[in-house]
């Protein structure tokens, strides 16, 4: 895991295996084609519990405890959600909907400073059952969005009307306007 320095003081952390599709930017900036959204961060292993698993944005680990940062959570699925966690004990809120990449971005609370891998694991150990919720919510909102009907596009209307020709319904043939 690498280090990337922020204008502000925080470290970012990439994954030193990501492969950029653009050498001269990092992985995370020039994802090759179909990666996941937040490819070129790590996925801490060590966090993973039944198929989740945190990914790490920002660093973590300060033995003075971390208060916040940024991350990802990775479903069984293999689809993600952004989260910008701080310590404190809230409920999840969204940040950003759920969308073609993710499944949101929410604001999450850790219940103590992290100063180590292990905090992190109790803190996202402790985070997952209401991280599992709001997969199950996301994920009925996703598909409700893929099943409502629309007005039939200039696309849809084309190929009704070459059906149609094909049918012989409505458009005469060729040999008809000779």
């Amino acid at each position: 895991m690498g280090k990337r320095e922020l204008p502000d003081g925080k470290a970012i952390l990439v994954d030193e295996r990501a492969t950029s599709s653009r050498p001269s930017l990092p992985a995370f900036l020039a994802r090759p084609a179909g990666a996941p959204v937040y490819y070129g961060f790590p996925l801490i292993e060590a966090t993973r519990k039944d198929g989740w698993c945190f990914g790490a944005i920002t660093d973590f680990a300060d033995p003075d405890g971390c208060e916040a940062g940024d991350g990802f959570v990775e479903a069984p699925d293999g689809s993600r959600a952004g989260l910008i966690w701080s310590v404190g004990r809230f409920s999840a809120e969204a940040v950003s909907p759920p969308d073609s990449e993710r499944w949101g971005v929410y604001e999450v609370g850790f219940p103590h400073p992290v100063r180590n891998t292990e905090d992190l694991v109790e803190c996202f150990h402790e985070l997952l059952p209401e991280l599992k919720t709001i997969h199950e919510q996301a994920a009925v909102e996703l598909a409700s969005l893929r099943v409502k009907p629309t007005a039939p596009t200039i696309v849809d209307r084309v190929r009704a009307a070459w059906r149609r020709a094909l049918r012989g319904s409505r458009y005469p043939s060729s040999k008809e306007n000779d």
